[in-house]
């Protein structure tokens, strides 16, 4: 009669909703901040000009660009693409990166997350294709720099969920509140015997049916809280982050090819 008293004022649904709430926005957020190419692969295939091998060079190398900068923001936060790619040696051998814009990134000494790097080597050849005339508009080149500038920032907001988690002392209070909470109530909701005439234990049952949906409810919803508050791992749940990445590049192979498709 003391645990079924008291175990109502353990706030297990205030606290666990609010941790669900905020795991579920965080896999939402993240979701929605993946760095899809494909708006900036439209642009460097209509603004970048010349239909002969360096044309085409140039918009390859833009889209390679593109591509390796997300492949360092996946390899950082998904175990699948750590294990895919877990060397820069691979990441040649893939062909994401030439080995000598290989050193040149090897040469930047940062003990931080250099996926800036790509961007900057984007940032550059765009300049020098509107001063070689292949960008002709100076919007087009602008165009082109804040559709990178947006892709950096979805992978900056990645990097940043990934760096920043949830406090695991947080974790830790709901999990130890939901299943004390129902320590609580695998004893103070017992049947007691109707002929003692305590208050509320006027039935005897031998299952107790709502106790047992609420403990399905509540466990199921930390479960599920459990399973979303890292969606770059390797279960079946979690993004599936190295079919992004092949994906990724055969919409960029389309679209280094468009120009050619067109043609009688």
């Amino acid at each position: 009669m003391y645990c079924d008293k008291y175990a109502e004022q353990i706030p297990v649904t205030f606290v666990l909703g609010f941790y669900v709430t905020l795991v579920v926005n965080r896999w939402w957020n993240q979701f929605v901040n993946l760095p899809w190419p494909d708006r900036l692969m439209f642009l460097i295939s209509s603004c970048v000009q010349g239909k002969d091998e360096y044309g085409r060079l140039l918009r390859r190398t833009l889209v390679r660009y593109v591509n390796l900068t997300s492949l360092l923001i996946f390899r950082s936060v998904s175990t699948a693409v750590c294990k895919r790619f877990p060397t820069m040696d691979h990441v040649v051998e893939a062909g994401f990166m030439t080995p000598e814009e290989r050193k040149a990134f090897e040469k930047i000494r940062s003990p931080h997350l250099k996926y800036w790097i790509p961007i900057v080597w984007f940032s550059n050849l765009a300049s020098k294709a509107k001063q070689e005339g292949r960008i002709q508009d100076s919007i087009d080149l602008q165009n082109l720099l804040n559709e990178m500038n947006l892709f950096r920032s979805w992978c900056a907001t990645l990097f940043g969920y990934d760096w920043v988690g949830i406090p695991l002392v947080y974790t830790q209070v709901v999990t130890l509140a939901v299943y004390t909470f129902f320590f609580a109530c695998l004893i103070g909701r017992q049947f007691l015997d109707p002929a003692q005439h305590y208050q509320g234990h006027d039935l005897d049952l031998y299952v107790p049916v709502f106790t047992l949906l609420q403990f399905f409810f509540y466990s199921g919803w930390l479960k599920v809280a459990e399973q979303l508050i890292n969606p770059f791992g390797e279960d079946d749940d979690d993004f599936e982050v190295n079919w992004i990445i092949d994906r990724n590049l055969q919409v960029s192979s389309q679209s280094r090819s468009s120009d050619t498709a067109l043609r009688p």
